[in-house]
């Protein structure tokens, strides 16, 4: 369990943008700092430029992963609705991103501008920070003032008929898998997961590693000659001084 509350662990990682969070989580597994929970070529932990955030003023967000799926309406299956979906985020710990896939057909995807104000705020209502969706949604101005931070493949100012096809399941979004209850943690520079029982280790690195960046930085921006920017690297990615946490 962790040894915070977590709400001051969420707050903490607000604090935090992400190319930082994936250098501890996988992007340099051969550094101590790094906890090397995924091959960072191979495995699907982080979005790729098909999505974009659209209020980088807002800063980091992060949260547990709830997820759905929406498409067209299937004649034979209606046994799901919005409400199914407020409700996981209601059951789930807080606080929330919902990872929404959208299975359109190619000639909609790009038009099915899916959620909007009214079901953004009843999803804010039961604890929910954030919406990542490799397809397009509206009411960008309205969700501005929510304070809510929307990555998405774009804005529409439309849709047709939708159906709640999943919720809860494995989704892919942006080149990125994400199970229900894991961490997404996403700012102006895209979105990347962990397990959740990682968010610990998370944080105590990723201080170290900022820590050590801000050192380099300090020294690199004295320097005058390339001796001295050299003198001031040591040559990877960040320092191999700490140890590795877990």
């Amino acid at each position: 369990m962790p040894k915070k509350p977590e709400k001051d662990l969420f707050a903490e990682l607000r604090t935090i943008d992400t190319p930082s969070i994936t250098n501890v989580v996988a992007t340099y597994p051969t550094n101590p700092i790094c906890l090397g929970l995924y091959n960072p070529w191979t495995e699907n932990w982080y979005t790729d430029t098909s999505v974009r955030c659209m209020y980088p003023e807002l800063g980091a967000v992060a949260g547990y992963a709830v997820t759905c799926v929406y498409g067209i309406p299937d004649p034979h299956y209606s046994r799901l609705t919005f409400m199914d979906v407020v409700d996981a985020l209601d059951a789930s710990p807080k606080p929330t991103i919902l990872v929404m896939q959208q299975k359109f057909p190619p000639e909609l995807a790009a038009k099915a501008g899916l959620a909007g104000e009214i079901m953004v705020t009843s999803m804010q209502a039961v604890g929910c920070v954030g919406m990542l969706s490799n397809g397009p949604s509206r009411d960008v101005d309205a969700i501005r003032k929510l304070k809510f931070q929307y990555m998405l493949s774009g804005a529409s100012a439309g849709h047709g008929a939708m159906g709640v096809q999943a919720v809860n399941v494995p989704v892919s979004i942006a080149g990125m898998d994400v199970h229900p209850g894991e961490i997404v943690h996403m700012d102006e520079n895209g979105a990347c997961k962990f397990p959740a029982d990682k968010i610990e280790a998370v944080l105590t690195n990723v201080k170290l590693l900022l820590q050590d960046e801000d050192t380099r930085l300090t020294a690199i921006r004295k320097a005058k000659t390339a001796a001295e920017v050299r003198a001031a690297s040591t040559g990877a990615p960040y320092s191999s001084e700490p140890k590795r946490k877990r």
